[in-house]
Parts: C-alpha cells; sequence; structure tokens
C-alpha cells in the first residue's frame, strides 16, 4: 500500500473506531435508562442505532476538526515528532471529554429525559465554581460506575490510537505537494458534508431526528456530545413570524391582562414550590396508585386542587420563573441564563409590591445557587433567605442546604415577623437527588420502588409540621397558599414515563376556611399560577403574563413544554407536537393515556386549529423576550 494511503488508512481506522465507541455509548445509555425505552422492541430499536450514526460522524468531525485540519495539513513539519506527539494527546484528549459528556447522561438523563445540552455549563458558573464544587463529589460517590466506564473508553481511545501509529516519512517533492494539497482540500469537502449530515440546506440539529422517530426517542437517536457541541452557539432565538398582522396575532392569542374592577382582596400569598413532586408520587391524584404524600392529600380535599396540570419543564431553573412570573422556557436555554435573563419583568412579588405587599423569597440552599438569589432581586423581591441567612451548620443535610423540616419552621416564624399582606415564596429541596433524610426517620416513611419516595414522604412530612405552626400565627387564616412541583422527578411507571405523564404535576390553590375547594380537570401550568392568584384577588392593574387564570372560564387554557426542540401543545384533552413549522402528531391523550392512537390524519381540523393557537403562543413568547416587552 502507498506511503500517502497508508497514512489516510490510519486516519479512516481511528475515525472508524470513534463511531464504534459511539454506537456501544448509544447501547450502554438505552441500558441504564431501559424503564424509559421499555415499549421498544428489538426491531424498532435497531434502527434508531442505525440512524444515530449520521449524528455521530457529525460531533465525530465537530469535536476533531482541529485535528483532523493539522493531521492532514500538507506540509512536511507534519512529520516532526513532537508535532505528532501533540496531535496524539490533542486526539485522545478531546475524545475522551466526548465520552465523558455520553456517560455522564447515562445516569443524567432519568431527572431530564432529554441529552444534556450546553445550558447545564450555566448551572456549575457563578461563584467560586458555583454548584459544581458541591456537586461534583456528590455525583462521583453516588455514580462512580460511570466515571469507571468513562476510564475504559478513554483507554480504548488511547489504545487505538497507539495501535494504529505508523512512522510514515513521505518524499516531500513537487508532486507530494500537489497530492497532498488536493487530499486536504478533498478532506476538507468531506468533513463538511459530514458535519452537516448531509448536503441539505442547514447542518443537522438536535430536531433533525423526528425525521426518523418520535419525539421520545430523539434521545436513542442523538449523543450528548453533539447536543452539547450543537448548542454551544445558542446566543438568541432565532424569531417565528407566523403571523404578519399584528391583530389577528392578538385575536389569537395575547400576554397582556386587563385589571379588574371588583375590590381588591388584600390576602396575603403564599407559593410552596415543591422539589421534584411528580404527580405521580401524589395519592390523592392516582386513584390506582400507592401514594407518598398523606397530608398533601388532606390538604387537597380543601382546596382547588388541578387535576390537569403540567411543567413548563424539567428543571428547578425552569420552574421558578415559570411559577412566580409566568415566564416559561420555550427555547434551548433556560430563561435566566438566557440573554434575555435581563429583560424588564413583572413578577407576583413586583406586582403585588404596587399593593403594599412586602415580598420574600426563602430556599435553604446555599445563596447563589441557579442563580435564585440574583433572579428573585431582578423579580423585585424584598428578601432573600438561604443557608446563609438561617446561619445554623447542624441542620446542613450535607448536600443541598437545611433538611426542609428545619427549614420550613424557619419560614414560618421569619414571615410570622413580617408586615402583612406579604407574598412569599417556599422552594423545598430534600426531595432532590441523593434523596437522603434525617437518620431519625430512616424509619418512619414509605418506601418505594424509587430512592425518591421515601423523601417525598419526609418532605410532606415538613410540609404537615409547617402548616401547623402556621395556623397558630395570627396571618394564616387571610393567607391564599399555593402549592405546586418545581418540575416532576424520576418515574418507574409506564404513563409518567411518557410526555404527558411526564410533565404531570400537582397544583394546589389552598384557602383556610373558604368555598375555594374542588378537584378541577382544566388544563393548567405553572404559567398560569401567577395570572390565577392575580385574578382570584381582583389584581386592579394591567399585567404581563404568559399563563391564564385557571379561575377564568372564559380563557382559552391549554399547556406548552419544549424538549429535543419540539414543542408539546396540549389543549382540550389533546396533546399536539410541534416542530416549529407543522404538527407532526396528535392524539386524545385523556382516552388514549398511553399515547397508541395517532389522529394526525383523522382529526384534521383539531390538529390545525391547535397548531394555528400554538404558532401564537410561540410567536408571542418570541417578540416578547427578543423586544424587551414582558411588562
Amino acid at each position: 500500500m502507498p506511503k500517502n494511503i497508508q497514512f489516510v488508512y490510519c486516519l479512516l481506522k481511528r475515525l472508524g473506531f470513534l463511531l464504534f465507541l459511539y454506537s456501544f455509548c448509544r447501547l450502554l445509555f438505552f441500558w441504564f435508562n431501559h424503564s424509559y425505552f421499555s415499549d421498544l422492541t428489538f426491531g424498532q430499536l435497531f434502527p434508531l442505532f442505525f440512524f444515530g450514526i449520521r449524528f455521530d460522524v457529525s460531533v465525530i468531525i465537530l469535536s476533531n476538526c482541529v485535528f483532523l485540519l493539522l493531521f492532514l495539513i500538507p506540509f512536511a513539519f507534519r512529520e516532526k515528532n513532537g508535532y505528532r506527539l501533540f496531535l496524539k494527546w490533542l486526539f485522545i484528549i478531546m475524545n475522551s471529554l466526548a465520552m465523558l459528556a455520553n456517560c455522564i447522561d447515562f445516569a443524567y438523563f432519568r431527572f431530564t429525559l432529554k441529552r444534556t445540552t450546553a445550558d447545564v455549563f450555566n448551572f456549575f458558573g457563578g461563584k467560586k465554581g458555583g454548584d459544581l464544587q458541591r456537586l461534583l463529589p456528590l455525583f462521583l460517590k453516588d455514580y462512580w460506575y460511570v466515571f469507571i466506564l468513562w476510564a475504559i473508553l478513554t483507554f480504548l481511545v488511547y489504545y487505538i490510537y497507539k495501535k494504529t501509529e505508523k512512522n510514515i516519512r513521505l518524499e516531500w517533492n513537487a508532486k507530494q505537494y500537489i497530492n497532498q494539497i488536493i487530499l486536504y482540500c478533498l478532506s476538507i469537502g468531506i468533513f463538511l458534508i459530514g458535519y452537516r449530515g448531509g448536503l441539505q440546506l442547514k447542518p443537522i440539529t438536535t430536531v433533525n431526528a423526528v425525521e426518523y422517530t418520535s419525539v421520545k426517542y430523539i434521545p436513542l437517536v442523538v449523543n450528548t456530545p453533539f447536543t452539547i457541541l450543537k448548542t454551544l452557539d445558542v446566543v438568541g432565538i432565532e424569531p417565528k413570524i407566523y403571523f404578519a398582522n399584528e391583530k389577528e396575532l392578538a385575536l389569537l392569542y395575547s400576554p397582556y391582562h386587563k385589571g379588574k374592577t371588583q375590590p381588591f382582596k388584600k390576602l396575603n400569598v403564599f407559593v410552596i414550590a415543591l422539589e421534584s413532586f411528580s404527580k405521580e408520587y401524589v395519592g390523592g391524584l392516582n386513584a390506582r396508585k400507592i401514594g407518598y404524600t398523606p397530608f398533601l392529600d388532606s390538604l387537597m380535599k380543601e382546596s382547588f386542587t388541578c387535576t390537569n396540570a403540567f411543567s413548563d419543564g424539567k428543571k428547578s431553573i425552569e420552574g421558578i420563573p415559570a411559577i412566580v412570573a409566568s415566564i416559561p422556557t420555550w427555547s434551548d436555554e433556560p430563561y435566566i441564563f438566557s440573554q434575555y435573563g435581563s429583560n424588564q419583568i413583572n413578577s407576583m412579588a413586583s406586582l403585588l409590591k404596587k399593593q403594599g405587599y412586602y415580598s420574600a423569597f426563602f430556599h435553604g440552599g446555599d445563596n447563589g445557587t441557579m442563580g435564585f438569589d440574583v433572579f428573585t432581586a431582578f423579580a423585585g423581591y424584598d428578601n432573600y433567605y438561604g443557608r446563609t441567612e438561617y446561619n445554623n451548620g447542624k441542620d446542613y443535610d450535607g448536600n443541598w442546604g437545611i433538611w426542609d423540616e428545619e427549614f420550613l419552621q424557619y419560614t414560618a416564624n421569619t414571615i410570622n415577623t413580617k408586615p402583612q399582606p406579604f407574598f412569599a415564596t417556599l422552594f423545598t429541596l430534600t426531595s432532590h437527588h441523593p434523596y437522603h433524610i434525617p437518620d431519625k426517620y430512616k424509619d418512619k416513611f414509605k418506601d418505594g420502588p424509587l430512592e425518591i419516595e421515601k423523601s417525598i414522604g419526609y418532605t410532606d412530612f415538613a410540609l404537615r409540621r409547617f402548616f401547623e405552626t402556621a395556623k397558630k400565627m395570627p396571618w394564616y387564616n387571610n393567607t391564599l397558599f399555593v402549592l405546586s412541583a418545581d418540575h416532576t422527578g424520576v418515574s418507574e411507571d409506564i404513563y409518567y414515563s411518557n410526555r404527558i405523564g411526564n410533565y404531570s404535576i400537582p397544583i394546589i390553590y389552598y384557602l383556610p376556611n373558604s368555598n375555594l375547594k374542588r378537584f378541577d380537570s382544566t388544563t393548567t401550568q405553572h404559567i398560569d399560577i401567577m395570572p390565577s392568584v392575580l385574578d382570584y384577588l381582583n389584581y386592579p392593574q394591567p399585567y404581563f403574563a404568559f399563563g391564564t387564570s385557571v379561575f377564568d372560564s372564559s380563557a382559552d387554557h391549554f399547556a406548552l413544554n419544549i424538549n429535543n426542540e419540539v414543542y408539546q401543545f396540549i389543549q382540550n384533552n389533546y396533546s399536539m407536537q410541534f416542530d416549529g413549522d407543522k404538527a407532526i402528531d396528535l392524539f386524545e391523550y385523556k382516552k388514549d393515556s398511553l399515547l397508541k392512537n395517532d389522529l394526525f390524519a383523522k382529526k384534521i381540523t383539531v390538529r390545525k386549529q391547535m397548531e394555528t393557537k400554538a404558532k401564537a403562543i410561540i410567536q408571542s413568547y418570541q417578540q416578547g423576550l427578543i423586544n424587551n416587552k414582558m411588562k
């Protein structure tokens, strides 16, 4: 074999072996997350692995682009020993990092139900390394096997490079230079096609995976290095203009809410965001399932309980802005960390301040975690109370912050010293991974098939104690309580693992000694909490909110979320997926809870109506963010 052919052959063997490792990682990813994909047969799984090669090729070229260009550069100095050593370690390091990204999602996927994207770097940012320095040791401890697998994969990358090293020395005459320049140019052309995923107009992105499968299985087609690298340069929304006529758009959907003329009710408002409290865990919302929330079940019987409620995201950092400011994350990056995070906004804190309310945000975690302290200050809260303000290390859980029982008592006692009326927000934390509970309660709460369920029982107990304390305080009977999950947690149920169930949450409105009590099936979501509260209080001034009031029977209720770059739009018992241009399926989810019967071709009128509505909402959302008009 000619030397210049041997040179290329070595490169192709290395790239081919990387393709094999990516497929092997995909197999491991499937194995670790098999419960989520349990409905797939081998006949359905194999094509997904095959189509995944397109995305693997793209990211292998993208992550190795510097190596490839330097390896093939048509100059004689590329044969120097020092240069070759540099290329060797560049190849090993870059591909070791890619393997690490794939390995992390073996464990992390179960929490987000999507491949990790570049916004993870924002989560680990902040003061002194932000949450990274605390969470990395925890991740190492609980998921040690992930790092062992990473070490093995890194060794394999090193081994294959070593095995394919050849001491090839070319004769660098004029003809050789010409040949190498031609090879270099041809290679660049081939690499560009591979990176783009073909000859189509735009390079492939995550959403291209829907060409081969449904949204649920996109994580099996793509890979984590692909989703991270493809979102590194996501700096803003590329606006969609579905309706050129602003009046037509406003008739279909408007985020502007008018003030009410009835007398304003000066109730205190206490919002409690419950970490990872999926509807799945709440016995009172699941007639045929074991529940882990006896107190919440009892409270729901005395409350306005939403039985058809959905989260707007899969992360706390997406849930909190949606709950307190009616700002969802309907894009690739959480609102707080996006370039629009400094937009002028209104929240319940800033709006109620106009009515003389004091406001405070309580979260027992480290001050600064997930940027909540900055966001709440920006949203108009008067005070933020975190682990620093709590100032008692003996109640630290060793991972996230202060145990829920102690911090909820602290919250009740602190707000009792503040003036009325007040708007308070409390965000729990113990039911977050690693789901530890205090040793004194290790045998008190019910076990379930998942680790989280015992910690759900503990937080439910902490809630009971909080309400027992609050009932003795003078502000209690004049307070509207709102309880909601910040997002869903891990699941072991086939329904709660599908795209409807894995966004299903409890939303509860409780006013002591009132007529505000019934189980209500209206479609609602996180961003409806703010307009619902303001509607119930008869808030007198206009305001901006992407949601609608659950108490307004004339409103066009809906839920919208996004995962893997595909929207899910829920309205009138139907669930439709929308890729940004067109609907791609339609299910009547209340009758067909496992989403087996696609009505895309049968319910054309319903599909078109929902598609039009979804377009109006998405365009209004994007314009609000881009034009800084959310107030």
